[in-house]
């Protein structure tokens, strides 16, 4: 899994905050999956609503903004993303989520990546974390307002009892232009390899290399 810092600034919060307050919100099982219906418990915004529409498209350009994201993620395909709201007494019981979706064009989605961009300062809410199971353990996330986590899709994860205030957030999922996670593993750490090394013949032998394992690896 990455944790990404400051995905969204002060300003961004600000703007994000303004059009958040003035949403839609239903019911967050129209949403979710038969078997994870019965475990959640938030609200959601109406997809159709203008205000929703002109928040996710900011953050999908502030996701696709950051060079971290775009090295890790490497989207092909995304879903259309939720704004979701968690009240006190709300909760998203353990679940795991669908192998394949719709994207946001309607057409089929490969769920390879799932994250969550945090909202809410999180001074402000108590409860609410992103729990994920994994074999090396239960990890309990909750992150400032303007980071996100980044992790496997597949992973049995919840979101833990909000006990006092409001969590918001903006979740969704990604189909990557590399399936495996190894080899997404290795482009991303020469990626970052490279932006540490000036212009130079070892700088251009990694570019020569990552372009040569895109080519072997990407299934675009």
């Amino acid at each position: 899994m990455l944790l990404i810092n400051r995905v969204l600034d002060d300003e961004d919060l600000k703007r994000v905050t303004a059009l958040f307050d003035e949403m839609r919100l239903t019911d967050g099982k129209q949403t979710a999956g038969a078997a994870a219906r019965k475990v959640k418990s938030n609200q959601q915004a109406d997809w159709r609503d203008p205000k929703a529409i002109a928040l996710r498209g900011f953050l999908r350009k502030a996701m696709e903004r950051h060079p971290l994201f775009m090295s890790y993620v490497r989207p092909a395909k995304w879903s259309r993303l939720i704004l979701s709201r968690y009240g006190v007494g709300n909760a998203y019981g353990m679940h795991t989520d669908d192998a394949m979706m719709k994207d946001e064009t309607g057409g089929h989605l490969r769920t390879d990546l799932s994250f969550t961009l945090f909202l809410s300062p999180r001074h402000t809410y108590e409860g609410g974390a992103l729990s994920l199971e994994s074999v090396e353990g239960v990890r309990d996330v909750r992150l400032e307002a303007g980071d996100m986590i980044v992790y496997r899709t597949g992973l049995l994860h919840q979101v833990t009892p909000v006990t006092e205030g409001e969590r918001r957030a903006c979740v969704g999922w990604v189909q990557s232009q590399i399936r495996r996670d190894d080899q997404r593993e290795v482009l991303f750490d020469l990626d970052q390899v490279r932006a540490s090394l000036p212009e130079s013949a070892q700088k251009l032998m990694v570019d020569k290399t990552v372009g040569n394992l895109l080519r072997m690896w990407s299934e675009v």
